[in-house]
C-alpha cells in the first residue's frame, strides 16, 4: 500500500485525546504506509471543563469533516474508533463510503458498576491523582451527550452497518462492559468478525497485548 492511496481515520474515546490510539495509528504507518489522522475532538483538550458547552452533534461533525478531508486526500479510507470514537465511528461508517470499519473497546455497553470500582480502586492503590481528578472535572451534560451518542449508534447506527468490521473488546475492560463486543456483533448486518482479548482493560491499544491487537488489526485491513 502507498500512503497517498489509502487513509485511515482514528477517533479517540470520551474525555480521551490521540495518545488513547496513537502506538496503532504509528503501527499501521510503519507497517503499511497508511496515513493516518487522529483528530482532537470538540471540548477535549487540557480543560475538560471545556465539554459542558459540546454536543454529541459536534463531535460527529468533526469527525465528520476529518473523514471528508481523508477522504478527498485518499483513495480508500478505513475507519477505527475507540471507546466513544467506536461510536462515531460507526455513526461515520453510514455516511461515507469507507472500506473497513475497526471497532475496539466500543461503547456500546458503557459501565459495569462493579468494574468500575474495581478499577477506580486501583487507580487509588497507585495514586494515579491525576486521573481521578480529571474524571472529576467532566461537566455533567457531558455525560449526557455522550448517552444521546450511544442511544443513536445502537438504535439507529449499528444495524445499518454493511461495511466489513472488525470488533475488538478486552476481557477485563473496567469501563465499557465486555459484553458489548457480542452485542454490536449481533447488531450488525455485514460481514464482521469479534476477537476478545483476555488480558486487556479499557486502554487496549497500551495494554500488555497491544503488539497481538496491531498485528490483527493489520490482518483485517490487508485480507482480500
Amino acid at each position: 500500500m502507498e500512503s497517498h492511496n489509502q487513509g485511515c481515520l482514528l477517533l479517540h474515546g470520551f474525555t480521551g485525546g490521540p495518545y488513547e490510539v496513537i502506538p496503532l495509528a504509528r503501527h499501521l504507518e510503519q507497517s503499511l504506509g497508511l496515513q493516518c489522522r487522529i483528530p482532537v475532538l470538540p471540548g477535549h483538550d487540557q480543560d475538560l471543563a471545556m465539554l459542558g458547552g459540546v454536543t454529541f452533534h459536534d463531535w460527529l461533525d468533526s469527525a465528520s469533516r476529518e473523514a471528508q478531508r481523508l477522504m478527498n486526500d485518499c483513495e480508500s479510507v478505513d475507519l477505527i474508533g475507540f471507546s466513544m470514537g467506536g461510536l462515531l465511528a460507526a455513526c461515520l461508517a453510514n455516511r461515507f463510503p469507507v472500506r473497513r470499519l475497526v471497532l475496539l473497546n466500543a461503547a456500546a455497553i458503557y459501565i459495569s458498576p462493579l468494574r468500575l470500582v474495581a478499577y477506580t480502586a486501583s487507580r487509588l492503590l497507585i495514586r494515579d491523582w491525576a486521573n481521578l481528578r480529571r474524571a472529576k472535572n467532566v461537566p455533567p451534560q457531558a455525560t449526557v451527550e455522550f448517552l444521546k451518542l450511544a442511544r443513536l449508534a445502537k438504535s439507529r447506527e449499528l444495524p445499518r452497518i454493511h461495511v466489513p468490521t472488525l470488533i475488538v473488546q478486552g476481557a477485563q475492560d473496567p469501563i465499557v462492559h465486555p459484553r458489548s463486543g457480542r452485542y454490536i456483533y449481533k447488531r450488525l448486518k455485514g460481514e464482521r468478525e469479534l476477537r476478545m482479548f483476555p488480558q486487556s482493560r479499557h486502554m487496549i491499544c497500551l495494554d500488555r497485548e497491544a503488539p497481538e491487537l496491531f498485528a490483527v488489526v493489520e490482518r483485517f485491513l490487508t485480507s482480500p
